[in-house]
């Protein structure tokens, strides 16, 4: 069997007491280590778990997934995920060149972002479409995020916007030479993103993402030392939430009085948060 067993958010503690028991059967034990990261290394996952873990990174899932599956037909092979198995990065492709080789999968669910971004105080009911938010260039600045931040302002819902993460990338020198040399891991922080979202603003001057836009900032969801910080984008850019990961979530018009109540715990500025929330969510 491949079993695909999410992590949840944080540390070694926090996989479930089923994933755990299939990690200490399994025969490989595999950790995907490019869509996201836990707070702790390696070696204190394979300290509380008792066994060896095999760092994949995406060359080895994209590429050589035959050596993740070599013989799960025979023995259980685990697939660590942070989060969800089926959360903000899915596996799917995973799974359907398992079900290929008529190898059994089974998914053990975890915590994931998705759900956990619910401690914002947020309704996670008043959620639209999650998008991802990347490192821009000088000479590249995808912008398509916007139309669906637009489209979910536009009937009033919340943003979640998961932030770009770079771990063992090669510069284009390097990729263009065929040279094994990465690049030091980089995790964008709630204020890269809000200056480009502003960025973005300044070029497409419809309004979805002002400098007095309310947003909320969040660091280490799930952890002992997670941080919320709620205030516009631009209070937001000159903001330091400490290490990663990040992500930020721009605030609906169709917040709840009761979701206004929460989000004053973590204001930057009471003064400019109640500005704000008068301007884009008193509801008439």
């Amino acid at each position: 069997m491949l079993y695909l067993i999410g992590l949840g958010l944080a540390d070694e503690a926090d996989i479930t007491v089923k994933g755990l028991e299939v990690v200490k059967r399994a025969e490989r034990v595999y950790l995907e280590a490019y869509t996201s990261i836990l707070h702790v290394g390696k070696d204190k996952l394979e300290s509380f778990y008792g066994r060896p873990i095999i760092i994949a990174d995406r060359e080895m899932v994209e590429s050589s997934s035959d050596e993740i599956l070599q013989d799960a037909d025979k023995v259980d092979v685990a697939f660590l995920v942070v989060g969800d198995p089926f959360g903000a990065t899915t596996h799917t492709d995973l799974v359907l060149r398992a079900q290929e080789l008529s190898i059994p999968t089974k998914s053990i669910p975890n915590a994931s972002i998705l759900n956990a971004i619910g401690a914002t105080g947020l309704q996670l009911y008043n959620f639209g479409q999650t998008v991802s938010i990347v490192f821009f260039t000088d000479t590249w600045k995808p912008a398509s995020f916007y139309d669906r931040i637009r489209e979910n302002a536009s009937i009033g819902l919340h943003t979640l916007l998961l932030l770009d993460i770079k771990v063992k990338e090669q510069s284009l020198e390097n990729m263009a030479r065929g040279r094994k040399i990465y690049e030091p891991p980089r995790y964008m922080t709630v204020a890269q993103c809000a200056q480009q979202l502003l960025e973005i603003e300044q070029d497409k001057q419809e309004g979805v993402c002002s400098a007095d836009s309310l947003a909320i900032g969040c660091a280490r969801v799930g952890a002992d030392d997670q941080t919320f910080a709620c205030g516009t984008l631009e209070e937001l850019s000159e903001s330091d939430l400490g290490p990663p990961l990040h992500s930020v979530v721009l605030v609906g018009k169709r917040a709840h009085e009761l979701e206004k109540d929460y989000l004053k715990g973590f204001a930057i500025n009471q003064d400019t948060f109640e500005a704000s929330w008068k301007k884009y969510h008193t509801r008439p």
